[in-house]
């Protein structure tokens, strides 16, 4: 089969189409035909340096999210049949290889792929959507009427987490560039903050919720713009010293890693099949020019996620 493998870590070029051994599924696996693959941060991570660093050594194969149909089932497995419809984040954050012809993974790592949507658009959800939605489940329960503020709300999480908040009746208030204003107010967002032009911790305060998909300095500058029982979601991390300001000011916060959950991509896709959740799919390449989608993902100059066709 066709697979994009990288045989050390670097940049972009270091990616190359290659034919290796499809994958054969154990008893309690499903093997899956790959229609498209989703492209997510980590997948650069990766492929510049080991991550984690214990798991990888190259050669690898990147990727964790894929849609396609279910080829194979092992004997052992009873939730899904050949022919059945699936998309999945899978394995994280354990190399997938999922920018791959076939994957194979437990069938609870997926679900039935959302009605009425491509496979380009279900694999564009995944990782994304499931970092949405554990960030309100797991972490920070929103009430109606409560102020969230979301850092990158245009990105492929954000535009999510402003989806979703939504939904659960909070006022969005979303940071992103100028251009960028027009998308993410389309999303349902309140108010946007260009944050190139002004500072958003002089721009907004009494947040009941910041859901920070930015990392660096942006857990400690949201401090300030948070109420007393507010709550810091950090979902691109955040440092000791970070943490120990936010138990000085007694304000929750909670570094978070997402990970696979077959009963909340259930959830997510009854939303996208009923119309309140999507996916914007700013560009879709061929597999063979994921080198081209990664030097995009890393340029930041695109909107919502990037898929690859396989």
């Amino acid at each position: 089969m066709r697979a994009i493998v990288h045989r050390s870590f670097g940049g972009p070029e270091v990616l190359e189409l290659a034919e290796v051994e499809r994958p054969v599924p154990e008893r309690h696996e499903v093997l899956v035909r790959v229609r498209a693959a989703g492209v997510n941060p980590p997948d650069y991570k990766l492929r510049r340096t080991p991550f984690p660093p214990r798991y990888t050594e190259p050669p690898l194969t990147p990727g964790w999210d894929v849609s396609g149909v279910v080829e194979e089932a092992g004997r052992a497995t009873a939730r899904f049949k050949p022919g059945d419809e699936v998309f999945g984040m899978l394995n994280f954050p354990y190399p997938a290889s999922a920018y791959a012809e076939y994957v194979v993974a437990r069938p609870r790592q997926f679900a039935r792929k959302p009605a009425g949507v491509s496979h380009v658009q279900a694999a564009a959800l995944p990782m994304a959507a499931l970092t949405a939605w554990q960030a309100f489940e797991d972490v920070a329960e929103i009430r109606p009427g409560q102020r969230v503020l979301v850092h990158a709300a245009a990105g492929g999480v954000g535009h999510l987490v402003v989806q979703l908040a939504k939904l659960r009746g909070a006022y969005v208030i979303g940071t992103t560039r100028a251009s960028k204003h027009d998308f993410v107010l389309g999303l349902g967002a309140d108010e946007v903050i260009d944050y190139t032009a002004v500072d958003f911790a002089e721009a907004v305060s009494g947040v009941d919720v910041v859901v920070d998909l930015v990392g660096g300095d942006y857990p400690r500058r949201s401090l300030p713009v948070l109420r007393p029982d507010g709550t810091f979601v950090g979902a691109a991390g955040m440092s000791g010293e970070d943490i120990e300001a936010y138990e000085r000011a007694g304000v929750r916060s909670n570094s978070f890693s997402v990970e696979p959950d077959h009963a909340a991509l259930e959830s997510i896709a009854q939303l996208v099949a009923d119309g309140k959740l999507a996916a914007h799919v700013d560009q879709v390449f061929p597999l063979a020019d994921a080198a081209k989608a990664h030097e995009l993902m890393e340029s930041s100059a695109f909107t919502g996620k990037l898929v690859l066709d396989v």
